[in-house]
């Protein structure tokens, strides 16, 4: 019964009464304070997380979970080298590349790029760019042909289509009558692809391995070969056991944890800030929560030392207004839920409309990487968020109902 009373004084402070409307005022202001705080939360987690997941997508998409190469001149005897490494069940597949840096000139226009010597067929089972081709076919690349496949803003910057030609020139020297001059080889572009990145499409360009061998004059070696692994997780772990099982020394290791790690280890910092940063959204929330109860407080002495002289006891008191308190917290937190929710799974639809609305464009791919704002709702973040946003409110109503409990009702009664 003590609770009974308890609860139903508490949720009758929560409406307005004829005398003063401003405390329930005060009260609904709180509650859409901390669903603001909450939404917004949830909202911003959920934009990183979604960010975080695409990056790496994208960033998987055209390069390989590790990578195992030799120091020096390059990889002898990669078929043995591949064959063996496949005999791990936590590898998928093993493919060849030659990786090195070219510039690209046509029409009077250059560009510097990363050129990668592949083989089609296996590079298709380390990586996507063949799922990337916006025209033409990946498997254009054929040995002997010197095709090239450009990244959409690499072959923007040339002004150059399928069908046209490149010339790539390299770092290395060939010495002819009239001198020594750079070595360069005239390739014709088969392919063009796009993966949403601008860093991949901008710098980025696949020929095929055996032309590379013969532009690089690698003859049978290769600068490494590119993994699938069964759990890209764990890459850093599973590429050293595999470079030891191999030898060991003479072996340069490389995974995408490490090659990318800056990205991450950013995204990771600024989730924590912004996390740290918006909670106090939440907390001016909340201390809108000790205001309003400490009005109620001030305004119901009378009706807290009646309580008293009939029975009623400090801690049933103080359960009256923690009451009222508990009840602002899980209502705005519900709601925050409920709204951070609903723009997190609607956030792109939100934003093409707005650009369309505002004929502007919030993400430029030359400054995020990608045109796109996705959402990734994670329930531990929201669970995380929910509980931190409760706890705030809990924390915001014990002095108020502490000093409501402390009411001594003869001086309260004193002055009525």
């Amino acid at each position: 019964m003590s609770s009974r009373y308890e609860l139903l004084i508490g949720r009758r402070y929560l409406r307005s009464g004829r005398g003063n409307r401003f405390v329930s005022f005060i009260s609904t202001i709180s509650m859409v304070g901390v669903a603001i705080g909450v939404a917004v939360l949830i909202v911003v987690l959920s934009v990183m997380n979604g960010f975080e997941a695409e990056l790496r997508n994208r960033i998987l998409s055209l390069t390989s979970h590790a990578t195992i190469s030799a120091f020096g001149t390059g990889l002898p005897d990669w078929q043995q080298t591949a064959a063996k490494i496949v005999e791990s069940p936590e590898v998928e597949a093993a493919a060849p590349y030659i990786e090195d840096q070219a510039l690209l000139i046509a029409d009077g226009k250059s560009s510097g790029v990363l050129i990668t010597g592949v083989l089609p067929e296996e590079e298709g089972k380390v990586a996507s760019v063949a799922e990337k081709m916006t025209q033409g076919s990946f498997h254009d690349l054929r040995a002997g042909e010197f095709g090239i496949v450009l990244g959409a803003e690499l072959a923007k910057t040339l002004g150059v289509a399928t069908g046209e030609r490149v010339r790539v020139v390299t770092s290395m020297r060939t010495i002819t009558p009239l001198g020594v001059v750079p070595r360069y080889r005239t390739f014709r572009v088969v392919g063009i692809f796009s993966a949403g990145m601008y860093e991949y499409d901008r710098n980025l360009a696949y020929i095929h391995l055996n032309d590379a061998a013969v532009l690089y004059r690698m003859g049978d070696l290769v600068t490494g070969v590119r993994l699938k692994l069964t759990d890209m997780l764990r890459a850093p772990q599973i590429v050293r056991e595999l470079a030891l099982s191999l030898g060991g020394e003479g072996y340069y290791i490389n995974d995408w944890t490490r090659q990318h790690q800056n990205f991450f280890r950013s995204i990771q910092l600024t989730k924590t800030v912004m996390f740290v940063i918006l909670l106090l959204v939440v907390g001016v929330a909340a201390f809108n929560i000790v205001s309003t109860l400490v009005m109620v407080v001030k305004e119901k002495q009378a009706d807290i030392a009646i309580l008293r002289t009939i029975g009623a006891s400090p801690r049933g008191i103080l359960s009256i207004f923690v009451t009222q308190g508990t009840a602002i917290g899980i209502v705005g937190t519900l709601a925050g839920v409920l709204l951070g929710l609903l723009i997190s799974f609607n956030l792109e639809t939100l934003i093409h409309g707005l650009e369309r609305l505002l004929g502007i464009h919030f993400m430029d791919a030359q400054v995020y990487y990608m045109s796109d704002l996705p959402a990734s709702v994670q329930w531990t973040d929201v669970l995380k968020i929910s509980l931190t946003a409760f706890g705030l409110c809990c924390l915001s109503t014990l002095y108020p109902s502490w000093r409501a409990a402390r009411t001594e009702p003869a001086r309260a009664l004193r002055h009525e």
